[in-house]
């Protein structure tokens, strides 16, 4: 399925799902620090693999700990719904929470 560009309206709901993201530039641009510089490179590592299965590869810069993602889509001249799905699966990578399963931690 192609991509559909957001409305300005439809970012601003989205945005609200995930703290810390906000549209720089017109791209969604979120900013990371990890440990040191293999957690980063291997975060990075993670988020390669995921965007390489969508077909959808995020801007990105890294000096030492620090990740700076933008997110854009150019087939749509915009923000998609791609986006937000990328930076959902992004934000997994970087900042895991534990899942609560049957009442046990997993």
């Amino acid at each position: 399925m192609p991509a559909k560009k957001l409305t300005d309206s439809e970012v601003q709901a989205l945005l609200s799902k995930l703290p810390g993201w906000k549209v720089v530039n017109g791209k969604l641009h979120q900013e990371f620090a990890c440990q040191d510089f293999v957690a980063a490179f291997g975060n990075m590592t993670r988020v390669a693999l995921v965007a390489e299965a969508m077909n959808h590869h995020p801007e990105w810069f890294n000096v030492w700990n620090k990740v700076v993602i933008d997110l854009t889509t150019h087939s749509v001249k915009g923000i998609s719904d791609y986006d937000f799905v990328l930076a959902e699966k992004i934000e997994d990578i970087f900042n895991p929470t534990p899942r609560i399963l049957s009442g046990k931690l997993k």
